[in-house]
């Protein structure tokens, strides 16, 4: 068990539309991806792959924060 107090926390923004590469399963938002290739992919093989997922998310659930300090993710709904 962590001794942090979780005394910093930032407010984590959901995104409208988060893809997913099914390959490396770097996740981004729609936006920044656009019609483009993994960039994760990209850098590590030289290959362009366009293979993702939408992932959902669930609005309206609450807002989630994360401790700076330790990193845990915390929900309030």
């Amino acid at each position: 068990m962590s001794d942090c107090k979780h005394s910093t926390l930032e407010l984590l923004v959901e995104r409208k539309r988060t893809m997913r590469c099914r390959r490396c399963h770097l996740t981004m938002s729609a936006e920044e991806l656009g019609d483009g290739h993994c960039p994760e992919c990209f850098d590590s093989s030289g290959s362009k792959y366009f293979d993702f997922e939408e992932i959902v998310h669930r609005e309206g659930k609450g807002a989630r924060y994360r401790c700076e300090d330790c990193g845990i993710v915390i929900g309030s709904g």
